[in-house]
């Protein structure tokens, strides 16, 4: 077998339509891009969001809303999330780098217990901030909640 004699089979492949050679080709002319025009000239793109001079959707629909610049987030974790860590870890004292170290947070977030879930062990927090339910059920087992 010689692999500089092959081709593909007959029929399965078509010449690409040569556009704009004359009119002997029949597409020469105006190469298939109909009278003036702006499409029909040279080194034309179309602008993304472009609606042939109509208004454009973007421009139509009103901004509204604004955004704080001050604004603090933080990552809310439940008090239910901190006693399965306590109890898999044997902990008493929650750190910011323990919940580092075990993958809640990541590192350079705040960091705001919520009081979703039950405490049911005595534990010491350490976090940014606290809700007032995360506090009063901290408090309640006499742990202690400590900001950053």
């Amino acid at each position: 077998m010689d692999l500089s004699r092959l081709k593909p089979a007959k029929g399965s492949t078509k010449a690409k339509k040569r556009i704009g050679r004359g009119q002997g080709s029949g597409r020469g002319g105006t190469s298939t891009r109909g009278h003036k025009g702006q499409k029909s000239r040279s080194g034309y793109s179309r602008k993304v969001g472009f609606e042939g001079g109509q208004m454009p959707l973007q421009r139509r629909v009103p901004k509204f809303g604004f955004t704080n610049i001050n604004r603090k987030e933080y990552k809310g974790i439940n008090l239910d999330i901190l006693e399965a860590l306590a109890e898999k870890k044997k902990l008493k004292e929650i750190t910011l780098e323990t919940m580092i170290d075990s993958g809640l947070v990541q590192k350079n977030k705040l960091v705001k217990v919520l009081g979703g879930g039950e405490l049911k062990s005595k534990l010491k927090i350490e976090a940014h901030a606290f809700s007032k339910s995360a506090v009063k059920a901290i408090e309640a087992l006499e742990g202690t909640a400590e900001k950053i």
